[in-house]
């Protein structure tokens, strides 16, 4: 596990890298400033997936990472 720090620093990297810098920085804002269920967007957030597209794409993430 990183420390906050580290995880914050990955987190907005990765946001700027995909969104850019304009768009990270004001989906960020979005977040702080809207309310926030992150249980109920947990649960919604992969349904279209379908489940071996989702068991694939882990294996290779957690492939990569080792």
């Amino acid at each position: 596990m990183v420390s906050n720090t580290v995880l914050k620093d990955k987190g907005m990297r990765i946001l700027s890298e995909q969104l850019g810098l304009v768009e990270a920085e004001r989906f960020v804002a979005l977040m702080r400033r809207e309310p926030f269920d992150y249980t109920e967007w947990r649960q919604r957030l992969y349904v279209d997936v379908p489940l071996d597209t989702f068991l694939s794409d882990a294996q290779k993430f957690r492939d990569k990472a080792n």
